[in-house]
């Protein structure tokens, strides 16, 4: 069963917003490359290197997030442990489980068979 806030969007929603996130970032490159060769342009130095650094990397993050596919189900991979432990009893009524005496049952004796 699966709860309307936990329906993953589907395969052409998750491919449509991915192409829009490499357009946006790649968009981002573009202004940085124009940035970089204006301010080369105007001898400005070293500031020439940050939109410069920007042009240079930001494509190999859009392609990676581009090509990084669907989240993972979570059917494989990490799973969320639950432990396989008995039920405990409740304390505020021990007492009464053995008869109202408050002691534990006792085990098998030498005699039973």
């Amino acid at each position: 069963m699966h709860v309307v806030t936990q329906a993953r969007r589907s395969l052409s929603d998750d491919i449509a917003y991915r192409q829009r996130r490499y357009l946006l970032m790649m968009g981002i490159r573009t202004v940085c490359f124009v940035i970089a060769v204006i301010l080369f342009i105007n001898h400005f130095g070293w500031l020439v290197a940050i939109p410069a650094v920007g042009a240079i990397f930001i494509p190999y993050f859009a392609v990676v997030f581009a090509n990084g596919g669907r989240e993972p189900d979570n059917t494989r991979g990490f799973m969320e442990y639950h432990p396989n432990v008995p039920a405990t009893r409740d304390s505020g009524r021990s007492g009464e489980a053995n008869g109202g005496n408050g002691r534990r049952p006792a085990g098998p004796g030498p005699d039973d068979n």
